[in-house]
């Protein structure tokens, strides 16, 4: 447990450096000009974004099941694991969300400049949150058509974030299984993945710092537990057979 703890808080760590980063300069969010940056990170969203965020997670599965080669038993076992500690994450913040009800920051942007009150565009449904935006910003030639698709369909509230859950567990996880088989680039490539997908929800007005790392902290303590739930599962079947 000692072991994987020391990997994932390392790995955890590393993620954490951007936000905190953001945070203390007191960066805030407005939006810019429209350029293939702006594209590059939407589509790097995207990856987490349903229904794309399924075909990652199997996609992730796959390596797992690869580069460890369980037999069958142990490898639904994993697979099971790895599925628990992604949705653990994504049900926790969904009740998080619910309870703190902050609101994202294109929608106080909205507030500003289209008179939207927040109070206002909260109490409707998600349905009519949607339509609002649509409407609102269908002359607003300054904003992208694939941002404003992006805000029509994430019209809730910021307090965690899911993007980042679903990518922080997904890298955290990959590092607490396999870092004895001395995949560094495939490591390196996974966390940097994870810190483009919290980048992006920065950049395209979806989250605050604060959304970020507590979910990073909230996906650190997943996936520690997870790991050492399949390691330990493993020790057993050895001893099984």
């Amino acid at each position: 447990m000692r072991a994987i703890a020391g990997r994932t808080t390392l790995a955890a760590a590393i993620l954490l450096l951007m936000p905190i980063t953001v945070w203390l300069t007191g960066w805030q969010w407005l939006p810019g000009p429209s350029g293939w940056g702006l594209h590059v990170l939407y589509a790097i969203t995207e990856t987490v974004t349903q229904p794309w965020g399924i075909i990652t997670h199997l996609l992730l599965c796959a390596v797992v099941l690869w580069r460890l080669r369980p037999d069958f038993r142990e490898g639904v076992i994993l697979v099971v694991i790895l599925s628990a500690a992604v949705l653990a994450g994504q049900g926790a913040k969904s009740l998080i969300k619910a309870q703190v009800q902050e609101p994202r920051p294109f929608v106080l942007w909205l507030e500003k400049t289209q008179q939207i009150p927040v109070e206002q565009f909260y109490t409707l449904k998600r349905s009519e949150r949607s339509a609002l935006v649509k409407e609102q910003l269908a002359h607003q030639n300054d904003i992208p058509g694939f941002l404003r698709h992006h805000w029509q369909k994430e019209t809730g509230f910021a307090f965690p974030s899911g993007h980042t859950m679903f990518a922080a567990t997904w890298a955290l996880l990959l590092v607490g299984l396999l870092w004895s088989r001395r995949n560094a680039l495939g490591l390196a490539l996974a966390v940097a993945w994870a810190i483009s997908v919290m980048g992006s929800r920065l950049l395209l007005g979806m989250h605050w710092p604060l959304d970020l790392m507590v979910a990073t902290v909230m996906s650190w303590l997943l996936a520690t537990l997870a790991c050492w739930s399949a390691q330990r599962l493993c020790r057993l079947w050895e001893k099984e057979t």
